[in-house]
C-alpha cells in the first residue's frame, strides 16, 4: 500500500509539466478538459464503462482527439475512416506496435507476429501467409463443419438435461479452440467434452492486461510482478505455456514418427483424405524450417491460436445475441441456409456453400460493425503522420484508432446503434470508405487470417441456425472492454432445437 501510494503521489506530481509537454506537441488536436487523465490513474473508468465513454467521445469530437492515460502518456484516438486511412497505410517499415499495449502483452504472446516490428515482422508475415491460402482454407472448412457438430451435440444433451439458456461465450471458445487446434497441429484435443483451464487462463490474461494498461503504476516491471495482478499474471501465463508447449512436443513425437512431409493428419470425417494443417505448411515452407523449435521462433504458434480462437468466439456469439435479439432477421437467415441444404443427405456447409449465404454474411457484418471482436487498435510511427485537416502526429506519438469509435460514428453510420443488415446491401455500400469497416484492421498490417475467421464464422452461424432458434435470456447485457469484447457476466442465450430430425451427432 505505501509504495501504491508513492507510486501515484508521483504520478500527480509530475501532471502539470508533462500536460504541457503534450499540448505543445499535439496543439492540433481537440483536448478533453472534461475527462482528467487521474480518472484512468484512479481506476475509475471500469471496462464496462468504455463503450459508453467512446460513444461520448465520438458524438463530441466527431474524428479524433487526444487522450491523458497519466501524466506519462499522451494518446491520439482516432474514429473516422478519413484519419485512420493514412496511420493504416503506412508501410510496416514506419509502423511500430507500441510499447503501452502491446508490450505488456509480450510475457504471454513473446516476439512472433502479432507483436513483432520491421524485418522480422515481414519475415514473419511471408513465413505465414501461405497458410491462409485460399487452396488450404478449403481443407479447413471441413474441420469447421464437424466442430460445430461436437458443439451441437452437447447442445442437444444439455437441452434435452432441461439445460436450455447457455453462455455462448463459453460453449463458442471452446469450439473455435478444438477448431484451431485441429487447423494447426492436427490435434483433437476434446476440448469441447471437458472442462478447459487453457480457456479460463485466456480469460485472466486478457482480463488482466487491460487492467494493467488503465492503472500506470503497474507499468513498471518490478512492482506489478510483486502485486497480487501480476501473480494471477505469471500463473495465467504458465498455464497458456505448458498448454501450447505440451501441444508442440505432443507434434515434434508425432513427426518424428511418420517423417515431416509425410504426416497423417487430422482427416475428413468418414474418410481418409489428408487436411492439410499449418505446422505442414510451415514445414514445407520454402524457408525449410524441419524443426519444431524453429517453427515456434518464426511463427509463434500461440498467437495463432489466440488470436484465431478468441477472436472469432467473440464474433459468433455476438452474432447470435444480435440475431436472438431480431427474429425476423433471425428466420431469413434459416430460410437461406435451408434453402441452401435443400436435399441434402447431410447437413454440411462446402467450402463453394460461403458464397451463396449473402444475408447471413450481412447479418455477421452488421454484427462485426456493432460489436467488433477487437475493439481497438494501437500504432506508434517513426515519422511526423499527416492526417486530414492539415493536422500532424508528431513521431512517436501512441496513435489509437478505435475500430469500435468508427463502427459507431454517425457521421459515417446513421442510427449507428441500430442493427440493421441491409447497411452491407452491395448496392447501399456503394462509395462507403473501405476504412470505415475495418473489423480486421487494413493495410499492410491487417489480419493475416481474415478468411479463416470468416469462413469459420459462415460455417457456425449456418449450422446453428439451420439446428437451433436463439433467443434472448432476459439478461441485461453490458459490453465488457477485454481484449476482445465481450459481455459482462457472459452472453445467455436460450436456444431450442429447430430441427430434431436432423442430425444430433457428428456426421
Amino acid at each position: 500500500h505505501i509504495v501504491h501510494f508513492l507510486c501515484v503521489s508521483i504520478t500527480l506530481f509530475n501532471s502539470n509539466s508533462s500536460n504541457i509537454l503534450y499540448e505543445d506537441c499535439l496543439i492540433d488536436f481537440n483536448f478533453m478538459v472534461h475527462n482528467p487523465w487521474s480518472l484512468d490513474v484512479l481506476l475509475l473508468i471500469c471496462p464496462s464503462c468504455l463503450s459508453s465513454l467512446v460513444n461520448q467521445l465520438v458524438q463530441t469530437y466527431k474524428h479524433s482527439c487526444s487522450w491523458f492515460l497519466g501524466p506519462f502518456y499522451c494518446l491520439v484516438r482516432l474514429f473516422h475512416p478519413d484519419y485512420n486511412k493514412p496511420l493504416l497505410l503506412a508501410s510496416a517499415s514506419i509502423t511500430v506496435k507500441d510499447e503501452l499495449f502491446y508490450g505488456l502483452m509480450r510475457p504471454w504472446l513473446g516476439q512472433g507476429l502479432l507483436l513483432s516490428n520491421g524485418e522480422r515482422w515481414s519475415r514473419h508475415r511471408r513465413l505465414l501467409t501461405p497458410a491462409f491460402h485460399f487452396d488450404i482454407l478449403k481443407n479447413y472448412v471441413v474441420v469447421f463443419n464437424h466442430s460445430t457438430d461436437i458443439m451441437h451435440a452437447k447442445w442437444r444433451r444439455l437441452v434435452a438435461a432441461g439445460q436450455k439458456r447457455l453462455d455462448m461465450f463459453d460453449q463458442i471458445s471452446l469450439m473455435t479452440l478444438d477448431s484451431l487446434l485441429k487447423c494447426t497441429f492436427s490435434y483433437d484435443s476434446q476440448c469441447q467434452e471437458k472442462s478447459s483451464e487453457y480457456i479460463t487462463a485466456i480469460y485472466e490474461l486478457s482480463t488482466l492486461v487491460v487492467k494493467r494498461q488503465h492503472y500506470p503504476p503497474h507499468h513498471w516491471d518490478w512492482l506489478y510482478w510483486r502485486s497480487a495482478n501480476g501473480q494471477r499474471f505469471r500463473k495465467a501465463c504458465s498455464v497458456v505455456h505448458g498448454f501450447t508447449t505440451d501441444i508442440i512436443q505432443k507434434r515434434r513425437t508425432q513427426l518424428l514418427h511418420q517423417g515431416a512431409t509425410k504426416s497423417q493428419c487430422v482427416s475428413e470425417p468418414g474418410t481418409r483424405k489428408k487436411v492439410t494443417d499449418f505446422i505442414d505448411v510451415l514445414l514445407l515452407s520454402k524457408v525449410g524450417l524441419l524443426s519444431i523449435q524453429s517453427i515456434q521462433k518464426y511463427g509463434n504458434p500461440m498467437q495463432y491460436v489466440f488470436s484465431g480462437h478468441d477472436t472469432t468466439a467473440s464474433g459468433i456469439s455476438w452474432v447470435l445475441y444480435n440475431l436472438a435479439a431480431h427474429p425476423k432477421y433471425q428466420e431469413r437467415c434459416r430460410d437461406e441456409i435451408d434453402s441452401l441444404l435443400k436435399g441434402r443427405e447431410t447437413e454440411e456447409i462446402q467450402w463453394d456453400d460461403l458464397t451463396n449465404l449473402p444475408f447471413t454474411t450481412m447479418c455477421i457484418k452488421e454484427s462485426l460493425r456493432l460489436h467488433p471482436p477487437v475493439v481497438a487498435l494501437s500504432r506508434q510511427y517513426t515519422k511526423d503522420m499527416p492526417v486530414p485537416g492539415g493536422r500532424t502526429i508528431p513521431k512517436g506519438t501512441i496513435s489509437l484508432l478505435s475500430i469500435y469509435g468508427t463502427h459507431h460514428n454517425s457521421e459515417i453510420w446513421p442510427n449507428p446503434e441500430v442493427y440493421d443488415p441491409m447497411r452491407f446491401d452491395p448496392e447501399k455500400s456503394k462509395g462507403r470508405s473501405s476504412y470505415a469497416f475495418i473489423p480486421f484492421s487494413a493495410g499492410p498490417r491487417n489480419c493475416i487470417g481474415q478468411n479463416f475467421a470468416m469462413a469459420e464464422m459462415r460455417v457456425a452461424i449456418a449450422l446453428t441456425l439451420r439446428r437451433f432458434r436463439v433467443s434472448l435470456s432476459g439478461q441485461n447485457v453490458r459490453r465488457l472492454y477485454t481484449l476482445i469484447l465481450r459481455a459482462e457476466g457472459g452472453l445467455l442465450l436460450d436456444i431450442e432445437p429447430h430441427n430434431p430430425t436432423g442430425p444430433a451427432t457428428p456426421t
